[in-house]
């Protein structure tokens, strides 16, 4: 199960960076295997759970919590295997219930601002993001949405799918090039978030673009996720991701570069405020 869990991390067959943790989380209750030690129930905890980490080092939201669910096994000094598996699950359950409850009231918290008739921009697919407009909706208010395609993935016509279900949101997809020329009728964007390291908001490559050109043109930037996201040094380095190039080209590139970055840097002066389970942070 490990393994099947980190190959999907890597593959993206799984979007949301809180359910990659959450996912991930999960996983560490399955080990395979017998352990006639507690010292090598432990190695196989923490080998496995680098494996995780490994597979999408830049989720920050992965990181922390498979450290959380390592270190709540190792600092307890479990006297015997069973022991070890409980105490695994204890975490893992308690870090899941974290994850979830902090998404669901930062989605409550932007839900609430989110006024009948106004029209946002969005980029990527946020669970968060997704959750606050089906909040708002079920509280009567009629949204329109310009949703990027989020190339060269195209996750944002799962976006646009998953927003067309829902009662008084009315999507429209557009190009990502095309943002600039909407950005003018939108009252916000509104995104989610990979982590915000230090001074940085990391996210779905094409967000620093949309930034730059939303400050432009005087529509605020609001970005939605959990408080764990926000990490303030404590050893925690980005790495991005370099995709594959048959993403944005089919056939093979003859006599010129592909490069496909997954997330790009953007500068949090371009980010109005960051909206969290816990407030509000303003810059």
């Amino acid at each position: 199960m490990i393994d099947e869990t980190a190959e999907e991390i890597r593959e993206m067959r799984t979007h949301s960076s809180s359910v990659v943790a959450v996912k991930a989380a999960r996983a560490l209750t399955d080990l395979e295997g017998e352990f006639p030690t507690v010292e090598e129930y432990v190695r196989a905890l923490e080998r496995n759970s680098r494996a995780l980490r490994r597979a999408s080092p830049s989720h920050a939201s992965l990181v922390t919590t498979q450290r959380e669910i390592v270190d709540a096994v190792t600092d307890a000094d479990p006297e015997s295997v069973e022991e070890a598996r409980h105490l695994t699950v204890e975490a893992v359950e308690r870090v899941v219930t974290q994850v979830e409850e902090a998404k669901h009231a930062a989605a409550e918290r932007v839900a609430d601002e989110l006024e009948d008739g106004m029209t946002l921009l969005t980029h990527d697919y946020s669970t968060t993001v997704l959750e606050a407009l089906e909040l708002a909706a079920e509280d009567g208010a009629y949204v329109d949405v310009y949703v990027t395609e989020a190339r060269p993935r195209h996750l944002g016509r799962k976006t646009a799918r998953v927003l067309a279900e829902i009662d008084r949101i009315e999507p429209t997809l557009i190009v990502d090039g095309a943002a600039g020329y909407y950005l003018d009728d939108c009252d916000m964007m509104l995104v989610g978030m990979d982590c915000i390291v230090d001074e940085t908001l990391y996210n779905r490559v094409g967000t620093y673009p949309l930034c730059a050109t939303a400050s432009d043109a005087g529509t605020p930037v609001t970005v939605a996720g959990s408080s764990a996201k926000i990490v303030d040094g404590g050893g925690f380095r980005f790495e991005n991701e370099f995709r594959s190039s048959s993403e944005v080209i089919r056939e093979p590139p003859e006599g010129f570069d592909v490069v496909n970055p997954a997330y790009d840097e953007t500068p949090i002066r371009l980010v109005d405020r960051v909206v969290t389970d816990e407030g509000e942070r303003t810059f």
